[in-house]
């Protein structure tokens, strides 16, 4: 197995994302999630609960939106780098509750949104539209980190996230970028050939059939060969219509293919994406 080096990508509070993140929690006027009870466990596990004015019993009581913006703030002023971890546990929280799904009770609002994820332009860290901070570019990442960084995109794949085809810093698409680091590894090695070589050395590593055998197995063997069979195949037509569309490298899908098509291409790219990473979790 290749070397964890990387460390885990991070980013710098700033006065834009103290304030952008104190509005994900505005509900001046409408209660959600998450309570001011969940405040306080946040501040206290992120180490920035010595800024929170509630802490004081005496002290004067105030909304969420405030609260957050004091002690974002009181980390920004005192050099505090468990603000940052405050920021990310906060997003946390407010993607477990649906706040950044539209139609949830718990929604933050799409100004709000919007303007938290400008507040991430500058970082190296980035928020996407449903809530997950990624790293910005997947260069210098590997192992753990990179199995980790890789995963938010399936996930959102999986969801029909088309912009999650393409992984930064690769200029790959999600399977290729999945198959390179399979073989990496496993076999402490740069992948090297094309998207169907390198998918079926990728397969082949993990255990996983890519071409029904000569003589084939009956029983469960046979079933899950058949079923990893037609992930690989699936795979190879993804990737076909990605390039018979014109969209090849550097960039999602183009207007050629319907939404429909576009949804189910990258469904099934998160779909196959996402069973060689749990093969390979299953190795380490």
């Amino acid at each position: 197995m290749a070397a964890n080096t990387a460390s885990t990508p991070s980013f710098s509070l700033t006065e834009a994302l103290v304030q952008a993140v104190a509005r994900l929690v505005d509900d001046a006027g409408v209660t959600r999630a998450p309570s001011h009870y969940d405040l306080e466990t946040i501040f206290r596990r992120s180490g920035v609960l010595e800024f929170d004015p509630h802490r004081v019993s005496s002290a004067v009581k105030i909304g969420k939106h405030k609260r957050v913006r004091e002690v974002l703030s009181g980390a920004l002023d005192n050099g505090s780098d468990a603000g940052a971890k405050c920021v990310e546990m906060l997003i946390g929280n407010l993607r477990g509750h649906g706040g950044f799904i539209p139609a949830a009770d718990n929604y933050c609002g799409d100004a709000a949104i919007a303007a938290c994820i400008a507040a991430f332009n500058t970082e190296p860290v980035e928020l996407t539209r449903d809530g997950q901070l990624r790293p910005r570019s997947l260069e210098g990442l590997t192992g753990r980190h990179l199995t980790d960084a890789i995963r938010s995109y399936v996930e959102r794949a999986r969801h029909g996230y088309s912009d999650s085809v393409l992984v930064a810093g690769t200029n790959k698409d999600l399977i290729e970028a999945v198959a390179g680091h399979v073989i990496t590894e496993i076999f402490n090695s740069e992948p090297s050939g094309d998207f169907s070589t390198m998918l079926g050395q990728a397969f082949t590593a993990l255990g996983l059939a890519a071409m029904t055998p000569k003589q084939e197995q009956g029983g469960l063997p046979g079933a899950r060969d058949a079923m990893s069979v037609a992930l690989y195949q699936l795979a190879i037509a993804v990737n076909r219509l990605r390039n018979k569309a014109g969209s090849g490298h550097g960039r999602p899908f183009l207007t050629d293919l319907t939404a429909a098509e576009v949804r189910a291409a990258t469904e099934a790219t998160g779909l196959v994406a996402g069973r060689l990473l749990d093969a390979l979790e299953g190795t380490q």
